[in-house]
């Protein structure tokens, strides 16, 4: 059985206020975002037709749009929201969410917190 291919989004920012506490709501902050979709593209390469495979600059500005969007506490909850939109698109079969808070208020120096996904149709 073939394996399915993998399209990555890495890297993206966007400001968002998504927290816990109110002055993360009130302030925003950046939030990054990478996204691996796996799916079978083929008949994309094939026809070397867009249209047969993932735009992943639609993809990008439609996850940009959910990380600037309504406000949760969770960014497990972003993540699921994100990982929804991705498999919104039916050719892709699983998608893996990494929603990483690189600012989040812990109270002391760190690099990055981030809650990673896996979620597939099956």
């Amino acid at each position: 059985m073939t394996q399915p291919d993998r399209i990555s989004l890495l890297g993206l920012r966007a400001t968002g206020h998504h927290g816990v506490c109110p002055a993360e709501r009130e302030q925003g902050q950046e939030f990054i975002a990478d996204v691996v979709l796996w799916l079978d593209t083929r008949a994309a390469a094939a026809a070397d037709d867009l249209s047969l495979t993932v735009d992943y600059g639609t993809l990008a500005r439609r996850l940009a749009g959910i990380i600037t969007g309504e406000p949760v506490a969770l960014i497990e909850t972003l993540a699921e929201r994100l990982a929804a939109a991705c498999l919104a698109d039916d050719r892709v079969g699983q998608a893996e969410v990494t929603v990483h808070k690189p600012n989040a208020p812990v109270g002391l120096p760190l690099a990055d917190v981030s809650v990673t996904i896996r979620r597939s149709r099956a």
